[in-house]
């Protein structure tokens, strides 16, 4: 696909135009409204494809978990292998819309490796992520964005003291949800491992605050994002932080999402693999399900 269609789909999903804009905008990079309206289902995720870990895969326990955040109750898709027993935790924090299949599959994906994992619907805070992407987006533009950093937050305490967690917390995020964990790190020293997939960067002053180590995920062609990478590792280095940036060459923005037309399975299945080795050195090494 034209790489002036994804970047303007980018724009789109992160607020950067509304709908109409984005439709007018893309029919003239596809030659006629038509050619936009069929060009659309192509952009939009396919939830179908998502389960590479089934929802009711017997080697794990899944449950619906509710904690408390400020002003909020904040519904959190919980899962770990079906042995109980005390294992570490790591929360995976959504796109920009809000807690989907997509998500939960990657919680399960997890799950799978022996971590205990929730999933939090930052939507929480507005009445809940919608079913469909469209409606989920324009709730997410409007929620406040403090309200969902957080109820972030509130799951690191809320994992940490876990009957079934060691105590060691991390969490992974993409695309908004990187962003988010690059906040977590800043905002908590309770967290023990940060990984963010093309995630927007904290203000170089606030990175002095960063204790977690960090593991970053940028899509080559990502260039909205990408542009605040030297700011960033410039605090990391000089506050002395442990991290490590990887860049992934000709991927765009959501690489890891197998769900949607940017997915990039060699880029996606290295940065898994880089990413499940990171949480087991920085949590601790727990048994596959």
């Amino acid at each position: 696909m034209d790489q002036k269609i994804i970047d303007l789909y980018d724009t789109f999903t992160h607020g950067g135009m509304d709908r109409r804009q984005f439709l007018d905008r893309l029919g003239e990079l596809a030659g006629s409204s038509a050619a936009a309206v069929a060009l659309l289902p192509l952009l939009q995720n396919d939830y179908a494809r998502a389960a590479i870990v089934p929802p009711d895969d017997a080697r794990l326990a899944i449950e619906t978990a509710f904690y408390d955040a400020p002003g909020a109750r904040i519904n959190g898709y919980l899962a770990r292998p079906k042995e109980k027993g005390k294992r570490p935790a790591v929360i995976v924090i959504h796109e920009n819309r809000g807690r989907n299949p997509h998500i939960e599959d990657v919680a399960r994906r997890l799950a799978l490796e022996g971590f205990l994992v929730l999933s939090p619907d930052l939507l929480s805070v507005a009445g809940g992520t919608p079913p469909n992407d469209d409606q989920a987006r324009d709730l997410h533009a409007k929620t406040d964005k403090t309200a969902m950093l957080n109820a972030a937050l509130a799951a690191i305490p809320f994992m940490k003291n876990h009957a079934e967690s060691t105590g060691k917390v991390g969490a992974v995020g993409f695309c908004y949800g990187g962003g988010v964990v690059n906040s977590m790190a800043v905002a908590s020293a309770d967290l023990n491992a940060g990984v963010a997939y093309y995630g927007a960067q904290p203000p170089a002053e606030q990175v002095a605050s960063i204790k977690a180590p960090l593991l970053l995920h940028y899509a080559g062609l990502d260039q909205r994002i990408n542009a605040g990478i030297p700011a960033y590792e410039a605090a990391l280095k000089a506050a002395g932080k442990r991290y490590t940036i990887y860049v992934y060459d000709n991927v765009n923005h959501a690489f890891n999402n197998d769900t949607g037309d940017r997915y990039d399975k060699p880029a996606a299945d290295l940065a898994w693999s880089r990413t499940v080795a990171f949480f087991k050195d920085n949590l601790g090494a727990p048994g596959k399900a």
